[in-house]
């Protein structure tokens, strides 16, 4: 059992289990690693007596490798299956899985969102995203739909494309073969519902698709799905170029905000030229536009995106589009900057974005702009604004500036590279335990119904953003959690980065 929260804590946490003990910091860094090791490692051998299952012991395998307690592993690749509807997208999903996780139905539709998986053959771990059925010309939830196929493909190293073999290449299929190709990915065509080898001459007549051979399968049976997979694993690459952005590069900046609100002339101010088109008229940049730009010596990657007017499901035309190029932005994106116009009460679609990164989990800075058109009267309102709406991500570099003069933009720069440092902070497990042990010495968690849950161990599973693992006797109140939080913030420091924590519920062996 597991629970996420990327949420701040509230004043009334923040005061629940009491003030941080100034010492614990320093009490913290001067705990011998050693020590510290020591005590994680008898904490992780008392985890014996407890029911784990396979990805708890993968998980904890990784927390034990290196000198910081944990691992970097390498971003799987990802392979997208995309198609027109009722091809059997999701049965072939199941197939490769190995069990049925993808909800199949007999009715064009069932899918809608992409959803991902989990996935091995051959000793080689990917993931799978299965998509809804993609159409042209598609309207309403259907739109939606066929947009979020589009993403998944611009988010693949791969693409199985689905064709029915019974009904053969049709209008719709040629549409999804011109997306495709648009992708440039590599693609590979399934011949779907082949479930026996008397359909199998028929597959020679998706050749006229122009992507390559077709490969005839039944998702349903099994039939020749072993075949295909062992051709996918020749077209996969080793690690995933699209999953997880490599350290050392230039880092890549997405800039959100409302429409208006100044994000293409700071773009524009930073990148020293006239790079995107700027006008009075809200919601003129519709694509997002990459240019690479040098800051403070070093070359960064902005990202100028299209203004979220409000929610996708209500959009329509070129702005619902646009939302989704946003969205997509953000995810390939490291650090987002949030623009802020402080001319304006802040508004709940500037609340909104602030949320959309941090369940992107993303680094966060928030840049208030207009800053020069700023009157005393207003600054005042608008401080407390911040204290009341945006309390929750009171961690967030803030940086003052005017995208038009382009005063203080150079401060955006140090708030970038704290934001970055904080996302790719890592804990190691002996000095993590050692900080529960202080925690729940000072504060247990409170009784419920009769019982008392414990921590039994925690690591670090990953970074970016740091992602936290605790293992529990029972579930920990949300709010104890968010007081975990606000105490590894106290120590640690994680400015400008989101904080997960995850629970592990377990059980005692049965002797």
């Amino acid at each position: 059992m597991s629970d996420i929260d990327r949420s701040g804590e509230t004043p009334d946490d923040a005061d629940a289990f009491g003030d941080i003990d100034p010492g614990l910091s320093d009490r913290l860094a001067e705990l011998d690693d050693d020590l510290a090791e020591q005590r994680a490692a008898s904490l992780r051998a008392g985890l014996g007596d407890y029911e784990l299952d396979d990805e708890d012991l993968e998980l904890l395998e990784g927390s034990e490798a290196g000198p910081d307690g944990i691992t970097y592993l390498p971003a799987l690749p990802v392979l997208a299956i995309v198609g027109r509807p009722n091809v059997g997208k999701s049965a072939l999903v199941n197939r490769i899985l190995g069990r049925r996780e993808a909800v199949v139905e007999d009715v064009p539709g069932v899918t809608r969102d992409r959803v991902s998986y989990k996935s091995e053959w051959l000793g080689r771990r990917f993931t799978v995203v299965d998509t809804g059925g993609w159409e042209p010309d598609a309207s309403g939830i259907n739109a939606s739909v066929a947009a979020q196929a589009e993403v998944a493909v611009d988010l693949a190293d791969a693409v199985l494309f689905v064709v029915d073999i019974n009904v053969g290449a049709t209008a719709t299929d040629e549409h999804v073969v011109r997306m495709l190709r648009a992708a440039k990915k590599p693609v590979i065509l399934v011949a779907n519902k082949a479930d026996d080898a008397i359909k199998d001459p028929q597959a020679a007549e998706l050749w006229a698709l122009g992507l390559g051979e077709p490969w005839p399968v039944s998702a349903l049976h099994g039939r020749g799905v072993a075949d295909l997979l062992d051709h996918v694993m020749t077209v996969l690459p080793e690690v995933s170029t699209v999953a997880k952005q490599e350290i050392g590069g230039p880092r890549r900046v997405a800039i959100l905000g409302r429409p208006n609100v100044g994000k293409s002339s700071l773009l524009n101010k930073a990148a020293g030229e006239e790079r995107v088109v700027v006008n009075e008229l809200a919601g003129t940049t519709r694509d997002p536009v990459d240019e690479q730009i040098e800051l403070a010596g070093r070359i960064w990657t902005f990202v100028d995106t299209a203004g979220i007017r409000k929610r996708v499901h209500l959009q329509q035309g070129a702005d619902f589009y646009a939302s989704l190029r946003t969205a997509a932005a953000l995810e390939k994106a490291e650090v987002a900057v949030v623009v802020i116009d402080v001319t304006e009460p802040i508004s709940t679609q500037d609340l909104r974005i602030v949320d959309l990164v941090l369940e992107s989990g993303r680094a966060l800075v928030l840049a208030y702009n207009k800053w020069d058109l700023l009157d005393d009267d207003r600054r005042r309102y608008l401080e407390r604004e911040i204290e009341q709406d945006l309390g929750h991500v009171s961690w967030a570099p803030r940086v003052n500036i005017s995208a038009r003069t382009g005063r203080h933009l150079e401060k955006l720069v140090p708030a970038l590279e704290t934001a970055l440092d904080s996302w790719d902070t890592r804990i190691p497990t002996g000095k993590f335990n050692a900080l529960l042990a202080e925690l729940t010495a000072e504060h247990p968690h409170p009784v419920r119904g009769g019982k008392q849950p414990r921590i039994l161990f925690g690591t670090q599973a990953s970074t970016r953003p740091p992602t936290f693992v605790l293992f529990t006797t029972g579930f920990l109140d949300p709010q104890y959690r968010r007081f975990i939080q606000r105490r590894l913030r106290e120590v640690y420091g994680f400015e400008g980065t989101p904080i997960v924590v995850n629970m592990r519920v377990r059980e005692k062996r049965r002797r």
